[in-house]
């Protein structure tokens, strides 16, 4: 979902109102978020990326924990439409596979941000401590897992991440096209979540 200036949508973590300056702004930080991390991007940098003062920037977003947040739920309303629609799916296997191939297509499209967002200590302490990405996360890992919320789903979750996650930003697969990658995690992931009967 790209909100345009003025416009209003709802996203995974709310309402949200984006102006052309902030979109700016989110895009630049989240190429170099992406290729330094947070702690090696600075207001300064994302400034002379968008081509304005560090002024402009504090005035768009009031701290970089701000702009991490609105980055991800950026990246995250990809999923939007389709997790609202897999929780309104009467069939829940489809549901759980349309689903998972959103979300691996959003990993493979976006390769350095996830592995950014997955390994960046300040990422996953800012992200860890903001209810609605946590409640957007319980959403979208209780439709793949089925609504269950147990040790053993909690678990599943995990290895299902990592798997997703490490695979796309691992240097063995570094040179494979995103459109073999897409295809080979779509045919084996989800043999790991029981999906593939």
């Amino acid at each position: 979902m790209v909100v345009s200036e003025g416009e209003r949508a709802e996203g995974p973590f709310g309402t949200l109102t984006r102006s052309r300056p902030q979109q700016r702004i989110l895009a630049a930080a989240l190429d170099l978020i992406g290729s330094h991390g947070v702690s090696g991007t600075s207001l300064q940098m994302i400034a002379d990326a968008v081509g304005v003062t560090k002024a402009a920037v504090y005035h768009q977003y009031r701290s970089k924990n701000d702009i991490v947040i609105a980055v991800t739920e950026n990246e995250l309303a990809i999923l939007q439409d389709a997790l609202l629609a897999a929780e309104a799916d009467e069939r829940p296997e489809e549901a759980r596979r349309t689903l998972l191939i959103q979300l691996i297509d959003l990993a493979v499209t976006r390769r350095q941000w996830v592995g950014t967002l997955t390994s960046d200590p300040v990422i996953v302490r800012i992200l860890g401590e903001h209810p609605p990405f946590l409640q957007f996360m319980r959403r979208l890992y209780g439709v793949l897992l089925d609504q269950r919320d147990d040790t053993k789903a909690r678990v599943s979750a995990a290895i299902m991440s990592a798997a997703i996650a490490g695979s796309v930003v691992n240097p063995l697969v570094a040179d494979v096209d995103d459109d073999v990658l897409r295809a080979t995690l779509i045919e084996l992931v989800p043999r790991l979540m029981g999906l593939d009967g």
